[in-house]
């Protein structure tokens, strides 16, 4: 037997521009309990500026297992399609720089995979905070008010699912259900779920496999996260004619709704003594705008004080904040992307 071939799995790795994280990534997934014939690590970087690939060059020279390739198309998509390529063994796992990895990741990953026959297995979306900030953040994206009916936030939860974080397939899984879609900047994942359910394959997330996200350390940051998640979200429901799930719709109806409604007052209100229907109409649209809010702001203070109770009530005074950050990002990258997909442009990269 070709001895490449012998190899458990290869751990492939997207990265670019991680000086911060990458660092503890690549020691937790070395620290790992090697399964009988061992691992790989392929890190495909794009490039990076930070520091990050002469760090990896140094890894890779200390770390035979490790082995660095070039991704000049800068996305992770283009990344992990390339570290697919490159992978030695019949079961790819899939690991990212913002993560750290229990020691047993790789061999829960493979009894998953033999156990349940399924297409893609993987674990809970679970963050962990390293400061006040992202101690916040963490405390929200496992809260249902940020994360809508997604289960794969929640760590008790194991069963079938419609996307699963990071992931673990079989070589022949990219055989039967492609690759993933190049042309997304963003979502690439959430998309290549999809085509896997839509093909009557099967998902699987275990509460076996465990793991720790670092979050966005900022506000900012995790605004543009989300924004560019909304965006790119749009270009997956135009490929596949419909959303993987209405969750992933409620923020743009959302802050649609809230800008229309306000649009309509602030145009009727103007109007009044140019259009006779102005009079009537901007009272009732300021009021509709006013109690949608309202409301929003109700369920904002009670999901707050809910998580505060979970994750510690030194989070309180900036939960709201928080948790208005996921929804008016993701809600605002939506609507960008309607409006360049009516325009037939892209604007939002990768950063």
């Amino acid at each position: 037997m070709d001895l490449e071939r012998q190899l458990a799995a290869s751990i492939i790795v997207p990265c670019r521009n991680e000086i911060g994280h990458i660092e503890t990534c690549l020691k937790s997934i070395l620290s790992q309990d090697p399964p009988a014939g061992g691992f790989e690590i392929v890190v495909a970087d794009g490039r990076s500026a930070d520091g990050t690939r002469e760090f990896l060059d140094r890894m890779a020279r200390e770390h035979p297992q490790i082995r660095v390739i070039d991704n000049p198309d800068l996305i992770t998509s283009t990344a992990l399609n390339a570290a697919i390529r490159a992978a030695r063994a019949d079961i790819i796992i899939r690991m990212d720089a913002h993560t750290t990895y229990a020691p047993n990741y790789v061999r829960e990953c493979l009894a998953v995979l033999e156990e349940t026959g399924a297409d893609n297995v993987g674990g809970p979306w679970i963050a962990k905070g390293y400061d006040y900030t992202s101690g916040a953040i963490a405390a929200a994206f496992q809260s249902y008010f940020a994360v809508g009916t997604a289960r794969g936030h929640h760590e008790s939860y194991t069963g079938p699912i419609d996307t699963v974080y990071l992931g673990c397939w079989r070589r022949a899984a990219f055989d039967k259900f492609g690759f993933f879609d190049e042309a997304l900047v963003h979502n690439q994942d959430d998309e290549h779920n999809l085509r896997i359910i839509r093909g009557e394959g099967k998902i699987w997330l275990s509460s076996r496999i465990k793991s720790r996200y670092s979050p966005r350390g900022s506000l900012r940051a995790l605004f543009l996260q989300y924004m560019r998640y909304g965006y790119w979200k749009v270009s997956v429901i135009r490929k596949h004619g419909r959303p993987g799930s209405l969750r992933h719709l409620v923020p743009g109806v959302f802050m649609f709704s809230l800008l229309m409604l306000g649009s309509i007052s602030l145009v009727c209100a103007v109007s009044r003594g140019h259009w006779p229907f102005a009079s009537f109409l901007w009272l009732p649209a300021l009021l509709l705008d006013v109690a949608f809010a309202g409301s929003y702001g109700l369920f904002l203070g009670a999901a707050s004080l809910i998580t505060a109770a979970k994750s510690g009530w030194k989070f309180l005074p900036v939960l709201p904040f928080v948790f208005a950050t996921y929804h008016f990002g993701y809600g605002w990258g939506f609507l960008l992307g309607l409006r360049d997909l009516a325009l037939g442009r892209r604007k939002i990269g990768d950063s």
